[in-house]
């Protein structure tokens, strides 16, 4: 106001006044005097008024009612001229505002008259508002006719009077407004409310209100009661009044002003009892109107809609429902449910036209919207209003489709039948043929035939209405087809976008604050709990309601919006709107996930699922999950059904791609076009940008995706992004070149999306991942049975995530494989091919990894990322398991040096593949392990390394690649070198980890368990070496046992003394037993068939054709092998504890495999005892022989190496040098154990030998071929072991071992050998030379013998014993031994031919001859030493020996050997010479008594013999024999007789009688004639003659009884000569010229020549000697002798001329004393 207050201005104003009231009475001056005189009063007034007060204004104001008044009278004047200055002139007051309350009244009424008057109305109106705008005097009524006043202007004839009046109303009204809003202000500290009394009906109860809003408040009212069509309270005056004119100026009231009804509860009063009753009263034609329907059925006639009136009140609505929502909420919700019916298909197009775009005002404002939500749809009972508008505008757009829009039913639309399409289709072809024809097609929806237009109405989010402003028609518009549709379609987009970007910006806001609040509260102090829970509570309130709103907009509205989305995306030609529509389902979608909505979540998505796929197309997961709420179900909304549309096939779509859709069953192809490619990219899109909130719709989305992916042909490539690119049977895909152009850009985008899943939390990561492993199992599922291509989309795709995902890899991990791992059990190879493919590449990527924390930091993390392939080995495929096995092979090229804890796992994969996998397999995981053996072993912990002993023993035992085996063994003594070179630094190590654990063990409170517990951990990773080298030994496979042997044996010569000496327990008991248990068990019961040759072209050799004699191989080699460490470690082993039952239980062993029916084998383990016998005791360290380390050199053995001096030289070890500077250099000298223990041992030795000699040499009890018989080196081997275990038991050696030997040595020799090795064992056959074996018995006896010698007193009992032995074998001279019951021939007849190899052998008795003569040799010699022991002589031994020599010497010719009798004559003879003097010393004890007879019987025997010798003995042969039968009689005749009186009497009786008999009867009667003479043993008869005669007449005759006795056989003999001859004589004389028989006369003959010797010796005798008798007889012989003449024999005549011939000496005269004689 500054500009009419400045001095300037006042001044003016005083000039224009002056001028204008000059003006005035000028005009006057003639017709009006009373106005010119009223004029220039005033004149002077406004001068004396500006000359009087300094305050000009102030005062004009004060008199205004006088300054006025001349203007006033002018307008009177109704002179237009006059008037219309007068109204400039009161203008100009008002302007300056210097109009009093009182003028102001008067210039109204003055107005009043003008209209009344219809003058200048135009002017009037001006007037009026620049009286009501420049000042606040005109109140109450004068203000009231003021309005009516602009309110009668309105209604004139003038049509610019009418509309200048209408905008002066308006103005008018606003000014009311104007005021009091600036009223309030004034007062707006001190503002009360009144208290309004509830139930006042009284309208005029405004005492409270001030002045001006008293005025807005009866101005408000009357409007109401003029659109009521009542009368005016206020505005008195009124004539006329249009409703669309109240109706306009209502709206603009409540929208430009309300604060005002907000404010005042007198004008919220108003709002609720006149506004809104009086909206809802004219509603109400439009509600009841129902087109189509005839008026027949009403009674009354039912007013029609009137489009103006119709329009304006819902304009009206929008402004209430916009800005007083809050106070009508009742009302509100009858204004929406109006609404939503005005959009039913039987109001008019221009009724729902108007309706749609009401609606679309609301949907603009979220905020509102959630007001609603709110109000009603959160409330219990009230109408789900929100609900019901998105519902209404989902019908609204299924009804233009279903109802065509010409306003006539057309039912055969409504039923869908589209087939009858009538005139409605006709665009929809005719926009489609113009395709053709160049012409541009137009946006459009098309379904079922009905097409409707897109047109652009509005700018997205504002809602320009283009009806609802159509205030000056009057007549209903006709509506473009397809407003209503796009109205719609923009409403929903509109709501969607309002929805989703307010509740997302709400849900952000929140999420900040809570963020921040929770940085807050775990702020470094850490503030306790309550605290915390407080600052939240509050906030966690308000989100809890906030939230439970936003999940009810989303229920109350997903349903409807779905519902019209489908539709219209299924109806959508254009690509732009099909582009809004996928956008509005996503954001929803995304929105729902966010709330955690999930049915509505899971529905939008499935929505754009169906778009993306062709129509009808059969994927149970749409059908089947949350969806199956959505499909073939129809919603009721306002008790109308709206089916669910599902995608129909006739959209007039662009085909796009044809391909083969993924299905168990193939059915033919599927065709994409376009809009499914769009839609799938908005699901791509979806994926990518709100993976986060997808949780498990993750499914639907990519069941989705594969399936395209599979139609599009997209497979996976290296990584697991997908590639074009087809091989599959069936009808190969057809891709336009737009498609083609797209597919890089989509499999690229694929792949993205999943690289995008890093960003994604880790709960839908998981969501994610599960959603991928269903998908697979699907897949899985569909390629059970059939060998078709599967989809590996799924299993693609987790590797990709995966990939992505390594930084947080933990997480997923155990998911992920686990399902990788079920792919890679699958049947279809290709299926399981990719499985094993992702894991194995997540695997090495996950160890590539740059963790953080570094793997070899986080070993839980690296076991975690090993694990899946340990648990790949339970497959069985083998593709699958070579996978994992190449896997391995990089993992351990790349990251072997790096492997640390992961180390069992890795050798766990390699030690997994079993025997029956495949060479392929098996060669794979050994290269694994060659690779860790050579390169790794240093770089993984010590503790692993028993793992690497135990896959390297496992390759050993796989037997489908013998190379493999052996080799797996070359690298178990790679491992041991290995060891022995790092043997303190693993030492060390294993140290550490066996503490730490026991450490464990101990917390945890259970007992530490490892194999070989005991043992420190070094040590037992030596035992595991050797139990693995020890299962090796026993494999089926000879070779491998060889190697394995062999390995085993070298490792523990070579590495053993690394060992501690109590791991030896082990070693022995665990290791080394066990193994000879095995293989003695496998050794006994291994298979004799024979094997044929080898795998085609290898040959086996004879000896090894058998598995017995394949694992003969197997035992002899261990057998040697343990007892070489027995002998080389024994002063290792003697300080355990109980060395003495391991010493037991290997001679066990030896024993049982000496007894093993192989020869071999039981050879073997003689040689192996002979060397555990040769140990010396343990030599001092410092005695210890100076050797280098051999390793593995066996210690020779040879058969006979024992006997001989081999005995005293000390056993030089075999030890390497590291073990002499090991453990016992410093610390302690080794224990020379006790002799006793020692002797214990030696003990246990000799029990054994004599268990395996009493075992093997036992003949068996039957036989048939395959009887087996110990063979001779066997024997030998045997019986040479004895003389140096004797050396150490000689001293407790007695009777009874003695005789155990004996009946060792006896049955040994009586074994015979098969007549096919008699060649190779017997020199020759004529050859008399002992058997290695023969002379190994006497040489135990020799050592026996000699032991007696130099023994003890006590020992020497044992002669006899020894004696005996030798006798025994003397025996077999003559009677060869027997073998049990079998047959043996004797050497010389054995058929030996090299031609019939494998004829069954004959067994061959030994040519014992030699072997008894030497035994006799040695008998002699032995005798002659021992011939005066006591024992000797006690027990007989000359009586034994003269009655063993008794049998070859009765023999004689029949003796085997001819050398047998002599040898035996030669012994005997030697024998008696120094037994005899023995036997005479002891005469008296009579301890000899039972020998003479023996002796008596043995001479008898010999000399006498019966065998007959043979035919071709030559003279001098049997002169020779002869004279050794002399030679028997020289001895009787020096050594007995002489020595008669000491020799029992029949003794010597039995010699006499023998004598007597030699020398008469001794001829042989098998000689030819010619050589009778000399056969006639002369000498021999001689001799005994002599002897005879000798001992006769000796004079040395003790006894009367002796000589009796020799004349006795004197006369004997002389009575026999005398028969002899007798018969002769008579048989000669019989016979005649017959000679006499060869016989008889060889008698006579030998008669005659007894004779000529008797009496020869009788002469020689001493005469005193001979008896007179014995002469008497003598001579009687004569006579007889005489008679003989006769004979014819001439061989008789001429001995009986030497017979007569020594009678010439009894021709003597006779004596005087004759006849004395006589009588």
């Amino acid at each position: 106001m500054s500009g009419t207050n400045s001095p300037e201005a006042v001044k003016k104003l005083l000039e224009n006044m002056q001028s204008d009231l000059r003006a005035l009475s000028l005009e006057c001056k003639k017709k009006f005097p009373p106005v010119k005189e009223a004029a220039e009063s005033g004149i002077i007034k406004v001068k004396t008024i500006a000359a009087r007060n300094t305050e000009i204004l102030a005062a004009l104001r004060e008199h205004s009612s006088e300054v006025v008044q001349p203007f006033l009278m002018g307008c009177g004047t109704k002179e237009p001229k006059i008037t219309q200055l007068c109204l400039a002139a009161i203008q100009r007051l008002m302007s300056h505002e210097v109009v009093s309350e009182t003028a102001a009244g008067n210039i109204i009424n003055m107005l009043w008259q003008l209209m009344e008057n219809s003058l200048e109305e135009l002017k009037l109106l001006q007037t009026v508002l620049v009286l009501l705008t420049t000042n606040t005097v005109v109140h109450d009524e004068a203000l009231s006719k003021a309005i009516v006043l602009c309110f009668r202007l309105h209604f004139t004839k003038d049509n610019i009077t009418n509309n200048t009046a209408a905008a002066t109303v308006r103005q008018v009204v606003t000014v009311v407004f104007e005021r009091m809003v600036a009223e309030d202000e004034r007062h707006r500290d001190t503002i009360e409310q009144p208290v309004l009394v509830q139930g006042n009906s009284n309208r005029r109860s405004v005492s409270t209100l001030k002045p001006c809003a008293k005025d807005a408040y009866m101005l408000f009212q009357d409007l109401c009661q003029l659109v009521n069509a009542d009368a005016p309270y206020w505005l008195v005056g009124m004539t006329e009044m249009t409703r669309t004119f109240g109706l306009e100026l209502l709206e603009s009231v409540l929208n430009d002003f309300p604060q005002v009804f907000l404010q005042h509860q007198e004008f919220s009063f108003l709002l609720k009892e006149r506004v809104c009753p009086l909206v809802i009263k004219l509603f109400s034609p439009n509600i009841k109107f129902r087109q189509g329907s005839s008026t027949s059925s009403s009674p009354a006639p039912v007013e029609k809609p009137y489009f103006p009136i119709c329009m304006r009140l819902l304009r009206v609505v929008s402004v209430l429902i916009k800005q007083f929502y809050s106070l009508l909420v009742t009302e509100c919700e009858i204004f929406l449910s109006l609404l939503v019916k005005f959009l039913d298909a039987d109001k008019p197009q221009w009724l729902r036209a108007v309706a749609v775009e009401s609606i679309h005002r609301l949907c603009v404002q979220p905020q509102l919207l959630r007001s609603f939500c709110q109000s009603y749809d959160m409330k219990q009972h009230s109408t789900k209003v929100f609900r019901d508008i998105v519902n209404a505008l989902g019908s609204f757009i299924q009804s233009l489709f279903l109802v065509p829009p010409t306003g006539n039913p057309a039912t055969t639309n409504q039923t869908g039948n589209n087939n009858s399409g009538g005139p409605v289709s006709t665009p929809a072809s005719s926009g489609m043929l113009g395709i053709g024809g160049g012409v541009t097609l137009l946006p459009a929806f098309e379904y079922r035939g009905t097409w409707i237009p897109i047109l652009t109405i509005t700018v997205q989010g504002s809602a320009k209405a283009t009806y609802l402003e159509m205030l000056d028609k009057v007549e209903p518009p006709t509506i473009p087809e397809g407003y209503a549709m796009s109205v719609a379609f923009h409403c929903l987009l509109d709501l969607v976008r309002g929805i989703t970007s307010m509740i997302e910006g709400e849900l952000g806001e929140v999420e900040t604050e809570c963020q921040t609040t929770t940085e807050a509260a775990s702020s470094p102090t850490q503030s306790s709990e309550q605290q915390e829970l407080q600052s939240t509570s509050d906030q966690m309130d308000k989100e809890i309601v906030s939230r439970a709103v936003w999940e009810e907009m989303v229920n109350a509205c997903w349903c409807g919006l779905l519902a019209a989305l489908s539709l219209l995306l299924d109806a959508s030609t254009d690509e732009a709107a099909t582009e809004n529509i996928l956008k509005a389902e996503l954001t929803m979608a995304a929105l729902c996930g966010r709330l955690g909505l999930v049915t509505s979540r899971d529905a939008f998505i499935t929505a754009i699922c169906k778009g993306s796929l062709p129509p009808h197309y059969a994927l149970t997961v749409l059908n089947t999950t949350t969806a199956a709420t959505l499909s073939n179900k129809s919603y009721s909304i306002q008790g109308q059904s709206v089916m669910m549309i599902s995608p129909s096939s006739e959209s007039h779509q662009q085909v796009v791609a044809v391909g083969q859709p993924l299905a168990v069953q193939p059915q033919g192809t599927v065709m994409l076009t376009s809009k499914n490619i769009q839609c799938m990219r908005t699901l791509l899109n979806l994926a990518h940008c709100h993976g986060a909130v997808l949780g498990t719709s993750w499914q639907l989305v990519l069941a989705t995706l594969q399936h395209l992916v599979w139609i599009l042909g997209l497979k996976p490539s290296s990584g697991g992004a997908l590639k074009p690119g087809r091989a599959v049977e069936g009808p190969s895909t057809v891709l336009t070149t737009a498609v083609m152009t797209d597919l890089p850009v989509i499999s690229n985008i694929l792949s993205r999306l999943f690289e995008s899943s890093q960003y994604l939390d880790d709960v839908s990561l998981h969501h994610l991942i599960n959603a991928l492993c269903s998908l697979s199992l699907e897949a899985m599922d569909m390629a059970y049975g059939n060998n078709k291509e599967p989809s590996l989309f799924a299993v693609a795709k987790l590797l990709e995530t995966g990939l992505v995902n390594m930084h947080r890899i933990e997480i997923l991990w155990r998911p992920l494989t686990g399902h990788l791992l079920e792919v890679c059990q699958h049947p279809n190879s290709r299926m399981r091919e990719w499985g094993a493919e992702a894991l194995t590449s997540l695997i090495k990527a996950g160890l590539t990894f740059n963790h953080d924390p570094p793997l070899s930091q986080n070993q839980r993390l690296q076991l975690l990322l090993l694990n899946p392939l340990k648990e790949m080995s339970s497959i069985n495929h083998p593709d699958i398991r070579l996978k994992q096995l190449e896997c391995v092979l990089q993992i351990l090229q790349s990251q072997g040096d790096s492997l640390g804890p992961g180390w069992p796992l890795v050798l766990g994969v390699m030690g997994a593949i079993r025997n029956d996998q495949g060479e392929s397999l098996i060669r794979t995981a050994f290269q694994c392990l060659q690779l860790v053996v050579t390169d790794f072993l240093p770089t993984m912990p010590c503790t692993c390394l028993q793992i690497v002993v135990d896959v390297a023993g496992s390759f050993g035992l796989h037997n489908q690649e013998l190379n493999i085996s052996l080799t797996s063994i070359g690298l178990l003594w790679n491992i041991s070198d290995y060891f022995f070179q790092r043997g303190e630094i693993i030492e060390k190590e294993l140290n550490k980890e066996e503490a730490a654990q026991q450490k464990q063990a101990e917390e945890k409170g259970v007992v530490l368990n490892r194999p070989f517990h005991p043992a420190p951990p070094f040590d037992c990773l030596w035992l595991c070496l050797y139990a693995k080298l020890g299962e090796l030994c026993v494999d089926p496979r000879p070779a491998v046992r060889k190697s394995a042997g062999q390995t085993l044996f070298s490792t523990i010569g070579a590495h053993g003394t690394l060992l501690q000496h109590s791991t030896w327990h082990t070693v022995i008991w665990k290791v080394l037993f066990h193994l000879l248990d095995r293989v003695r068990e496998s050794s006994t019961t291994a298979d004799k068939e024979k094997i044929e040759s080898g795998g085609g072209n290898i040959l086996i050799h004879h000896s090894r054709d058998t598995a017995e004699k394949q694992w003969a191989e197997t035992w002899v080699l261990t057998l040697a092998g343990v007892a070489r460490i027995f002998n080389t470690r024994r002063y290792l082993l003697q300080p355990l504890g109980d060395f003495s039952r391991a010493w037991d239980v290997l001679l066990d062993h030896i024993q049982s495999a000496a007894l093993s029916k192989n020869n071999e084998v039981s050879l073997a383990a003689l040689k192996s005892f002979q060397e555990i016998l040769q140990i010396v005791s343990p030599v001092r360290d410092s005695d210890k022989p100076e050797t280098l380390p051999v390793v593995n050199v066996p210690v020779p053995v040879l058969i006979g190496s024992i006997s001989g001096p081999g005995l005293s030289r000390p056993f030089v070890r075999t030890d390497s040098i590291g073990e002499r500077l090991g453990r016992y250099s410093s610390s302690e000298p080794p224990v020379v154990t006790d002799e006793l223990e020692d002797l214990n041992l030696w003990w246990a030795a000799w029990n054994t030998w004599y268990r395996i000699g009493s075992e093997s040499t036992k003949p068996p009890i039957t036989f048939d071929k395959l009887t087996f018989i110990p063979s001779q080196p066997f024997l030998t081997a045997l019986i040479q072991i004895f003389p140096p275990l004797y050396q150490h038991i000689k001293t407790g050696f007695n009777m009874d071992d003695l005789q155990k030997l004996g009946v060792i040595l006896h049955s040994a020799v009586s074994v015979p050998i098969s007549s096919d090795a008699s060649p190779f064992i017997l020199p020759s056959y004529t050859e008399a030379v002992l058997t290695s074996l023969q002379e190994a018995v006497l040489t135990a006896l020799d050592v026996l013998q000699k032991a007696i010698c130099v023994g003890p007193e006590n020992m020497q009992i044992m002669y006899p014993a020894i004696f005996d032995q030798l006798l025994a074998f003397v025996e077999f001279s003559c009677k060869p031994p027997q073998y049990g019951q079998l047959e043996t021939k004797h050497i010389a007849n054995a058929k030996y031919n090299q031609i019939q190899l494998f004829a069954p052998a004959e067994w061959v008795a030994l040519n014992y001859v030699p072997f008894a003569e030497r035994s006799l040799e040695v008998v002699v010699d032995l005798y002659q030493k021992t011939a005066c022991h006591k024992a000797v002589v006690n027990e007989k031994v000359l009586q034994n020996i003269i009655k063993t020599l008794r049998v070859p010497l009765s023999l004689k010719y029949s003796c085997p050997s001819e050398s047998t009798w002599k040898l035996a004559v030669s012994s005997l003879l030697k024998v008696l010479s120094i037994g005899l003097p023995v036997a005479r010393q002891h005469a008296s004890s009579g301890k000899f008594d039972s020998m003479w007879p023996e002796l008596a019987n043995t001479f008898e025997d010999f000399l006498f013999t019966k065998s007959i010798p043979p035919d071709n003995l030559s003279i001098q042969e049997f002169q020779r024999n002869e004279s050794i039968d002399v030679e028997v009689v020289q001895l009787i005749s020096t050594e007995i007789l002489p020595y008669a009186n000491f020799i029992p009497k029949e003794f010597v009786g039995q010699i006499m009688t023998m004598l007597n008999k030699g020398s008469i009867h001794s001829q042989s009667s098998s000689f030819t004639e010619a050589e009778i003479d000399i056969r006639l043993r002369e000498e021999f008869s001689k001799m005994c003659f002599e002897t005879l005669l000798q001992f006769s007449f000796s004079n040395k005759v003790t006894t009367p009884q002796e000589g009796y006795i020799s004349r006795m056989a004197l006369s004997v003999l002389l009575k026999r000569s005398q028969d002899v001859l007798h018969r002769y004589i008579e048989d000669e004389r019989l016979s005649g010229k017959c000679p006499l028989p060869r016989q008889q006369v060889t008698e006579i003959i030998f008669v005659l020549k007894a004779v000529s010797t008797l009496i020869d010796s009788l002469k020689k005798t001493q005469p005193e000697n001979v008896d007179g008798n014995t002469w008497a007889q003598v001579i009687a012989l004569y006579p007889t002798l005489v008679e003989c003449i006769t004979c014819s024999s001439s061989e008789v005549s001429s001995a009986l001329k030497e017979a007569l011939v020594p009678f010439k000496d009894f021709m003597q005269p006779p004596a005087s004393k004759v006849q004395n004689g006589e009588s």
